[in-house]
Protein backbone atom coordinates (compact mmCIF):
# COMPACT_ATOMS: atom_id res chain seq x y z
CA UNK A 1 0.00 0.00 0.00
CA UNK A 2 1.35 3.47 -0.83
CA UNK A 3 2.61 5.50 2.09
CA UNK A 4 2.79 9.25 2.57
CA UNK A 5 4.77 11.50 4.86
CA UNK A 6 3.75 14.46 6.96
CA UNK A 7 6.15 16.82 8.73
CA UNK A 8 5.20 19.10 11.60
CA UNK A 9 7.60 21.71 13.03
CA UNK A 10 7.68 22.66 16.70
CA UNK A 11 10.00 25.05 18.48
CA UNK A 12 11.25 25.26 22.02
CA UNK A 13 13.90 27.11 24.00
CA UNK A 14 16.00 25.15 26.47
CA UNK A 15 19.30 25.18 28.31
CA UNK A 16 21.69 22.30 28.85
CA UNK A 17 25.30 21.29 29.26
CA UNK A 18 27.33 18.30 28.23
CA UNK A 19 28.96 16.55 31.16
CA UNK A 20 29.98 13.09 32.27
CA UNK A 21 29.68 13.08 36.08
CA UNK A 22 32.47 10.51 36.43
CA UNK A 23 34.93 12.85 34.66
CA UNK A 24 36.58 15.86 36.27
CA UNK A 25 35.94 19.38 34.96
CA UNK A 26 39.14 19.40 32.91
CA UNK A 27 38.26 16.23 31.00
CA UNK A 28 34.67 17.39 30.42
CA UNK A 29 36.00 20.70 29.05
CA UNK A 30 38.55 18.92 26.85
CA UNK A 31 35.92 16.63 25.32
CA UNK A 32 32.84 18.88 25.23
CA UNK A 33 34.41 22.34 24.96
CA UNK A 34 32.15 25.30 25.74
CA UNK A 35 29.18 22.92 25.94
CA UNK A 36 30.54 21.72 29.31
CA UNK A 37 30.26 25.20 30.87
CA UNK A 38 29.16 24.66 34.48
CA UNK A 39 26.45 27.33 34.26
CA UNK A 40 24.82 25.80 31.16
CA UNK A 41 23.95 27.44 27.85
CA UNK A 42 20.78 27.59 25.78
CA UNK A 43 19.34 27.28 22.31
CA UNK A 44 16.15 28.12 20.46
CA UNK A 45 15.50 24.71 18.92
CA UNK A 46 13.56 23.92 15.78
CA UNK A 47 12.28 20.35 15.64
CA UNK A 48 10.81 18.78 12.51
CA UNK A 49 9.03 15.49 13.10
CA UNK A 50 8.16 13.46 10.01
CA UNK A 51 5.66 10.63 10.24
CA UNK A 52 4.77 8.09 7.60
CA UNK A 53 1.96 5.66 7.00
CA UNK A 54 -0.99 4.86 4.81
CA UNK A 55 -3.49 7.60 4.07
CA UNK A 56 -6.93 7.00 5.54
CA UNK A 57 -9.34 6.97 2.58
CA UNK A 58 -12.10 8.58 4.68
CA UNK A 59 -10.17 11.49 6.25
CA UNK A 60 -7.33 11.88 3.74
CA UNK A 61 -4.86 11.97 6.67
CA UNK A 62 -2.12 9.56 7.60
CA UNK A 63 -2.54 10.87 11.14
CA UNK A 64 -5.13 13.33 12.39
CA UNK A 65 -3.42 16.69 12.90
CA UNK A 66 -5.07 17.43 16.25
CA UNK A 67 -3.69 14.12 17.56
CA UNK A 68 -0.17 14.77 16.22
CA UNK A 69 -0.23 18.32 17.56
CA UNK A 70 -1.32 17.10 21.01
CA UNK A 71 1.48 14.52 21.08
CA UNK A 72 4.07 17.11 20.05
CA UNK A 73 2.77 19.57 22.64
CA UNK A 74 2.97 16.96 25.41
CA UNK A 75 6.19 15.21 24.42
CA UNK A 76 8.23 18.13 23.10
CA UNK A 77 7.01 21.57 24.13
CA UNK A 78 5.65 20.72 27.59
CA UNK A 79 8.70 18.60 28.44
CA UNK A 80 11.45 20.84 27.04
CA UNK A 81 10.32 24.44 26.48
CA UNK A 82 11.96 26.89 28.90
CA UNK A 83 13.56 24.02 30.80
CA UNK A 84 17.10 23.15 31.72
CA UNK A 85 17.36 19.74 30.07
CA UNK A 86 20.25 18.74 32.33
CA UNK A 87 18.23 19.50 35.47
CA UNK A 88 14.50 19.37 34.66
CA UNK A 89 14.29 16.33 32.38
CA UNK A 90 15.17 13.14 34.30
CA UNK A 91 16.41 11.24 31.25
CA UNK A 92 19.09 13.91 30.69
CA UNK A 93 20.13 14.53 34.31
CA UNK A 94 23.69 13.77 35.44
CA UNK A 95 24.36 10.10 34.88
CA UNK A 96 21.66 9.85 32.22
CA UNK A 97 21.80 10.70 28.55
CA UNK A 98 23.95 13.64 27.56
CA UNK A 99 21.53 16.18 26.02
CA UNK A 100 23.20 16.29 22.61
CA UNK A 101 21.11 16.97 19.54
CA UNK A 102 21.55 13.33 18.55
CA UNK A 103 20.23 12.04 21.88
CA UNK A 104 17.40 14.59 21.95
CA UNK A 105 16.30 13.67 18.41
CA UNK A 106 16.20 9.94 19.27
CA UNK A 107 14.39 10.61 22.56
CA UNK A 108 11.78 12.77 20.81
CA UNK A 109 11.26 10.08 18.16
CA UNK A 110 10.70 7.42 20.81
CA UNK A 111 8.24 9.57 22.79
CA UNK A 112 6.26 10.62 19.73
CA UNK A 113 6.17 7.04 18.45
CA UNK A 114 4.74 5.88 21.78
CA UNK A 115 1.97 8.47 21.36
CA UNK A 116 1.21 7.20 17.87
CA UNK A 117 1.20 3.53 18.89
CA UNK A 118 -2.55 3.05 18.33
CA UNK A 119 -2.47 4.62 14.84
CA UNK A 120 -1.09 3.30 11.56
CA UNK A 121 1.53 6.06 11.55
CA UNK A 122 5.14 5.79 12.61
CA UNK A 123 7.92 8.31 13.12
CA UNK A 124 10.20 8.31 10.10
CA UNK A 125 12.55 11.15 10.96
CA UNK A 126 13.29 13.81 13.56
CA UNK A 127 15.48 16.75 12.57
CA UNK A 128 16.53 18.97 15.47
CA UNK A 129 18.32 22.28 14.86
CA UNK A 130 20.04 24.17 17.67
CA UNK A 131 20.58 27.14 15.39
CA UNK A 132 21.00 27.95 11.70
CA UNK A 133 24.40 26.21 11.56
CA UNK A 134 23.93 22.95 13.46
CA UNK A 135 21.29 20.24 13.37
CA UNK A 136 21.06 16.58 14.30
CA UNK A 137 18.78 13.92 12.99
CA UNK A 138 17.30 10.55 13.79
CA UNK A 139 15.84 8.24 11.16
CA UNK A 140 13.91 5.02 11.50
CA UNK A 141 15.54 1.85 10.25
CA UNK A 142 14.16 0.88 6.82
Amino acid sequence: MPRSTLTRRVTFAAAHRYRRPEWDDARNAAVFGACAHPHYHGHSYTCDVTVTGPVDPVTGFLVELPLLDAILQREVRDRFDHRNLSVDVPEFADGGLIPTGENLARHIAERVQAGLAHTGARVLRVQLAEDATLSSGWEAEP
